[in-house]
C-alpha cells in the first residue's frame, strides 16, 4: 500500500458532541441490525407456532426487505424538510410500534404486517445516521466515522443469531421483539437531546414522480432476488416478472431524473464523481460477497454438519469477530493509506477466507473454518470503511444525505441479490447432484464448496472494481 501525501489533512479529534450522537445513532443502527440476524433464527419456530408453509413464511422477511428499500430513498429529502431530530424521534418511535405489534401478533398475516412497519421506520435509520454523522464529524474525520457506523454491521452477524438462538430457546420468539423495546427508548430519549434540528422548511417540494419510480423499482426487485432464491432459478416466472418491471422502473427513473427535474429524490449525477461511483459499486460486491455468504454458510452447518440453529449461530460469531477487529484498525489506515489501498488490502483478506470454503467437506475442521471466517470478516470491515469513506469524501456538503441514502440503495440490493444468486447457485448444483444420484452428504458439502466459488468470483469483481478509484486520496476540501 502507498501512504498518501505529507500535506493531507490529518484526522483530528472527534468532539465529544459528535462522540455522543455517535453513540445515539450507533443505538438505532444496532437494533435494526439485530432485530434482521435475530429473526431469521425463529423461522422454523414461527412455521411450527402458526402451522404455515414456507411460501408464506418467506414473507414474514420478504415484506421487512421491501418496506426498508421503498423508504430509503426518501431520506435525503426527509432529512433535509424537517431536520434529523424530527425523522429519528419518527423512525425509532414506529420502529418501537411495530416490535411491540410484533410481539403481540396473533397470527402469520398480522406478523407479516407489523414487519413491514418495522421496515419501513428501520428503513431510514441507518441511512440517515451515516448522513447526519458524516456532516457533523467533517471531512477530516469520516474514516473514524465510518468506521464506528460499520460497527451494527458486525454486531448483527456476530451477536443476532446467538441472541436469536437463546431467546428461542429460552422466554419464547415474541421476546426477539420486545427486546428492542428498551433499547429503542433509549435511542428516542437520546436522539430528543442530542439530534440536530437544523431544517428548510421553505425547501421545494418533494419529488413525488421520483420517488413513484424509485421505491417501487427498488422494493420489486428485491422481490424478484427474494423469489429467485426461493425458486432456485432466475428464469421462473415469480422472479422474472418483478426482475423485468424494476428494471424498467429504474431506466424511466434515470431518464427523468437526468433530463426532467432539478431536484430528483436521488441525484444521479453524483455519479459523474468518480471516487462516488467507484465506491459505491465496491460496496455493491462486498455486499453480495457478505450477504450471500451468510445466507449459505448457516445451512452448510445445519444440512451437511446436523447442528442446531444456536450451534450454527454460534458458528458465525467469528465473522463478527474479524470485522470488529478491522473496523477498530481501518479507521487508523485510512490516515495512513489511499482508500483504493485498503479497500485492495480488505479484498485480498476477503479473498483468503472464501477460498478455505470452496473446498468444504463433511468433516471440514472446525478450527479452520473459524479461522477463515474471522479472516473473511476482518476483510470486509476492511472494505467497507474505505469503500463508505471514499463515496464522501468527493461529494458537495449539501449532497450527502442523497449519497447516503443511494449507497444504502446499492447495498441493499447488492445483499439481496447476493443472496439470491448463491441460493440458486446453490439449489441448482444440489439438483444436478440429485439427478446422478450422488446428493449424499458428501455430494451437498460439494455443492456448498461449488457456491462458494461465485463468492470467491464478486470478491475478484470487487478487486477489479477499485481500478476506478483515484490513486488519492479524495480531496479534503
Amino acid at each position: 500500500m502507498q501512504a498518501t501525501p505529507g500535506e493531507e489533512t490529518a484526522p483530528s479529534s472527534l468532539s465529544p458532541a459528535v462522540v455522543k450522537l455517535a453513540g445515539v445513532i450507533l443505538l438505532g443502527a444496532v437494533v435494526v441490525q439485530l432485530d434482521a440476524t435475530m429473526t431469521n433464527i425463529a423461522l422454523n419456530t414461527l412455521r411450527q407456532s402458526f402451522g404455515i408453509e414456507l411460501s408464506t413464511l418467506q414473507w414474514f422477511g420478504t415484506g421487512y426487505l421491501l418496506a426498508m428499500a421503498a423508504v430509503i430513498p426518501t431520506t435525503g429529502w426527509s432529512l433535509e424538510r424537517f431536520g434529523a431530530r424530527a425523522v429519528w424521534t419518527g423512525c425509532i418511535s414506529m420502529f418501537l410500534l411495530g416490535s411491540l405489534l410484533c410481539g403481540l401478533a396473533w397470527s402469520a398475516p398480522s406478523l407479516i404486517v407489523f414487519r413491514v412497519v418495522q421496515g419501513l421506520a428501520g428503513g431510514m435509520v441507518l441511512p440517515l445516521g451515516t448522513a447526519v454523522l458524516a456532516q457533523a464529524a467533517g471531512r477530516q474525520n469520516l474514516g473514524r466515522v465510518m468506521g464506528a457506523i460499520g460497527i451494527p454491521a458486525a454486531l448483527g452477524p456476530a451477536l443476532g443469531p446467538v441472541l436469536g438462538g437463546l431467546i428461542i430457546s429460552g422466554p419464547g420468539w415474541r421476546w426477539i421483539f420486545y427486546v428492542n423495546i428498551p433499547i429503542c427508548a433509549l435511542a428516542l430519549a437520546a436522539g430528543w437531546f442530542l439530534m440536530p434540528t437544523d431544517r428548510h422548511p421553505t425547501s421545494p417540494r418533494p419529488d413525488l414522480i421520483g420517488f413513484l419510480l424509485l421505491s417501487p423499482a427498488c422494493a420489486v426487485m428485491v422481490y424478484g432476488f427474494s423469489e429467485a432464491g426461493s425458486a432456485g432459478s432466475f428464469t421462473h416466472r415469480d422472479a422474472v416478472v418483478p426482475l423485468l418491471v424494476g428494471i424498467a422502473l429504474l431506466a424511466v427513473f434515470a431518464l427523468y431524473a437526468l433530463r426532467v427535474t432539478d431536484r430528483p429524490i436521488i441525484d444521479l449525477r453524483l455519479l459523474r464523481i468518480r471516487s462516488f461511483t467507484a465506491s459505491s459499486l465496491v460496496l455493491f460486491l462486498a455486499s453480495i460477497a457478505l450477504f450471500g455468504a451468510m445466507a449459505v454458510l448457516p445451512i452448510y452447518y445445519q444440512q451437511v454438519r446436523h447442528y442446531s440453529a444456536l450451534h450454527a449461530g454460534l458458528l458465525i460469531v467469528p465473522m463478527g469477530v474479524g470485522m470488529g477487529l478491522s473496523l477498530r484498525l481501518a479507521p487508523k489506515l485510512m490516515g495512513r493509506f489511499t482508500p483504493r489501498a485498503v479497500m485492495r488490502a480488505g479484498l485480498v483478506l476477503t479473498a483468503a477466507g472464501i477460498v478455505v470454503f470452496t473446498r468444504l467437506d463433511v468433516d471440514t475442521d472446525l478450527v479452520l473454518l473459524s479461522a477463515a471466517l474471522v479472516v473473511n470478516g476482518a476483510g470486509i470491515g476492511a472494505v467497507v470503511v474505505p469503500a463508505m469513506t471514499g463515496a464522501l469524501l468527493d461529494v458537495p456538503p449539501g449532497s450527502i444525505p442523497g449519497a447516503t441514502a443511494e449507497n444504502r440503495v446499492f447495498m441493499q440490493i447488492g445483499s439481496s441479490f447476493g443472496a439470491a444468486v448463491l441460493l440458486v447457485v446453490l439449489q441448482t448444483r444440489m439438483i444436478q447432484l440429485a439427478r446422478t444420484g450422488r446428493l449424499d452428504a458428501a455430494g451437498m458439502a460439494s455443492a456448498f464448496g461449488h457456491t462458494f466459488v461465485w463468492v470467491l468470483a464478486f470478491a475478484g469483481a470487487a478487486m477489479a472494481a477499485t481500478l476506478l478509484m483515484p490513486g488519492r486520496r479524495p480531496s479534503s476540501a
